[in-house]
């Protein structure tokens, strides 16, 4: 028996919502703000599919994802289809100059030990690495928006 465990983190990014979804919908791109991303790679046979590398001190993981929505502008949803168990959207508000990402991961993690140690510090530590990626990736638009301009 398991149990998925959920975390939404969301982050204002003072650039309009056409040069956050260009930065964002480049998956191959996303270990540059999220430091528990080694590797992206996106399928040559199938570009909805995405080969994923998880790496944080020993650990390492590596699971395949596919796109099961995506609207631009607004969404990015996947589930992964092999290895690590996990799902989520990345959701992007338009706010006229500036944009809202907001991004909820779920994970399978076994039965009672999971929820215990979701409970006791593994939440803490997922959303805290999360808001944390999500704050790297806005300075890392900002950033990417001086350097080009908008678009």
């Amino acid at each position: 028996m398991t149990d998925w465990l959920e975390h939404s983190v969301q982050v204002e990014v003072p650039v309009p919502i056409e040069h956050v979804w260009s930065l964002w919908s480049d998956l191959e791109q996303m270990p540059r703000w999220m430091k528990w991303i080694d590797s992206v790679h996106i399928s040559d046979a199938d570009p909805e599919i995405s080969i994923w590398q998880f790496a944080s001190g020993n650990f390492r993981f590596d699971w395949k994802s596919r796109i099961v929505r995506l609207v631009d502008n607004q969404i990015i949803q996947w589930e992964s289809i092999d290895g690590l168990p996990n799902r989520g959207a990345v959701r992007f508000y338009d706010r006229k100059g500036s944009s809202i990402v907001r991004m909820s991961i779920a994970y399978d993690m076994p039965g009672i030990v999971g929820q215990l140690m979701d409970r006791l510090f593994l939440g803490r530590i997922v959303e805290s690495t999360l808001q944390a990626d999500l704050e790297r990736f806005r300075v890392y638009a900002e950033q990417s928006l001086q350097q080009t301009g908008p678009t």
